[in-house]
């Protein structure tokens, strides 16, 4: 298995999940193109199971200008993991997984109605939808900053990764972040 590298060039082995909630969501699995072409978009829990790479190129096709071109967005997403090499020496894929893990909420709040009076609770956040939230996060704030902005594509996502990998307030995912756990921490 060590001869398959993603985009043929990077290695999932060495890859480490650190926090121990999101290990079984992130996955590693080796592959060579992230395209499934939605072999896992049938049952419930199956997205667990595709790459997180696959995933990220998946929420990076949203609404906008990047609606299902797939190819192009996994072309930029190969050249931004090749500027991350440069700018930080590290894996990228590395880089991605450290990015998840610092901008995934830890908790968030919901609506409790008694007797007509509806309040928020602050309540956890399941690792399904730590993993969903930290890749809506990442895709939101490449797409906001990429609207009309002189920098390329490849670029913007390179420079965000780098900065949620860092744990740096620049990044618009880790302001979000902080700014869910904010409300919830005031609905204790």
């Amino acid at each position: 298995m060590s001869d398959i590298k993603l985009f043929n060039k990077w290695s999932l082995e060495d890859v480490e999940v650190t926090d121990i909630g999101l290990k079984k969501y992130i996955s590693l699995r080796p592959i060579i193109i992230p395209h499934s072409h939605g072999r896992n978009a049938s049952q419930r829990f199956k997205k667990a199971e595709l790459n997180i790479v696959e995933r990220f190129i998946n929420k990076l096709m949203r609404k906008g200008r990047n609606t299902g071109k797939k190819i192009m967005v996994m072309n930029a997403v190969e050249a931004a993991f090749d500027m991350i090499y440069v700018k930080t020496g590290k894996n990228p894929v590395q880089v991605l997984v450290d990015a998840i893990q610092n901008v995934a909420p830890r908790e968030e709040t919901t609506r409790v109605t008694f007797g007509g009076i509806a309040q928020h609770q602050s309540v956890d956040i399941a690792p399904l939808r730590r993993v969903d939230l930290a890749l809506r996060y990442l895709a939101q704030g490449i797409n906001s900053t990429a609207f009309n902005n002189v920098k390329s594509f490849p670029e913007i996502i390179a420079d965000e990764l780098i900065a949620a990998a860092n744990n740096d307030t620049k990044s618009l995912a880790i302001r979000k972040k902080q700014e869910l756990e904010r409300i919830a921490l005031s609905a204790r």
